[in-house]
């Protein structure tokens, strides 16, 4: 029942974010805005394809244990497409409300993501081992988290105090993408029921990518 669950999910997850960001991308014309959340959609899915697929043949041949590796290298090429789509999450910021400088922001985003990138390419994560490092999780997780703060504190003052209603609520699904997988960081190794907390996790990110799309076909549709 899992396999078939969990598949099933995953499936209209992918299909649907990467149907999604191909459509921006193509449909976006000269806004740069729509295409950079194009490709952002489309490195959300890809990116999670590389776990998602190998655990979805694994639930349905032989189990997670017998796919280690596979499902390992699937987390390590998550990790690092997921750090991808913050700095473009961050450059929707800077074009949709017309940013200039600050580059300080932009500074501390890049050297956040070199340091996540780094910390999860050290052989201590053991990412292809058949129980990866707790320590090592909690340490490559820490930039991640604070690329998701800076970009949720950006996104929230920029929408009230432009007062774009079509972006309010995009600072309040990264915080729920966050809220759903710390847990899951911290604890689904000990309490493997911690897991379930990857589908709202997702269904946060979907709901992201929801409010680029929604707010393309509004603005960029024929008069």
């Amino acid at each position: 029942m899992q396999a078939i669950m969990e598949t099933s999910f995953d499936a209209v997850y992918l299909i649907l974010v990467i149907t999604i960001g191909i459509l921006m991308i193509k449909n976006s014309g000269k806004n740069k805005q729509y295409l950079i959340f194009g490709i952002m959609a489309v490195t959300l899915g890809v990116g999670d394809s590389f776990h998602l697929v190998p655990r979805a043949y694994a639930l349905c041949t032989t189990g997670l244990e017998n796919f280690s590796v596979a499902l390992g290298v699937g987390k390590l090429v998550t990790s690092i497409t997921m750090t991808v789509f913050y700095i473009l999450l961050y450059y929707v910021w800077r074009l949709r409300y017309k940013v200039q400088g600050q580059g300080h922001w932009t500074i501390a985003m890049f050297a956040l993501a070199t340091l996540r990138i780094a910390l999860c390419l050290f052989p201590q994560n053991a990412w292809t081992s058949a129980q990866p490092s707790l320590i090592w999780g909690v340490y490559r997780n820490i930039p991640f988290a604070l690329m998701g703060i800076i970009v949720i504190i950006l996104f929230y003052k920029s929408s009230k105090q432009t007062g774009d209603t079509a972006f309010r609520f995009m600072w309040l699904t990264i915080v729920l993408s966050f809220a759903f997988y710390i847990p899951v960081v911290l604890w689904a190794d000990m309490i493997p029921a911690v897991g379930v907390l990857m589908i709202p996790k997702t269904c946060a990110y979907v709901g992201t990518v929801l409010i680029g799309y929604t707010e393309m076909k509004k603005e960029l549709k024929p008069v």
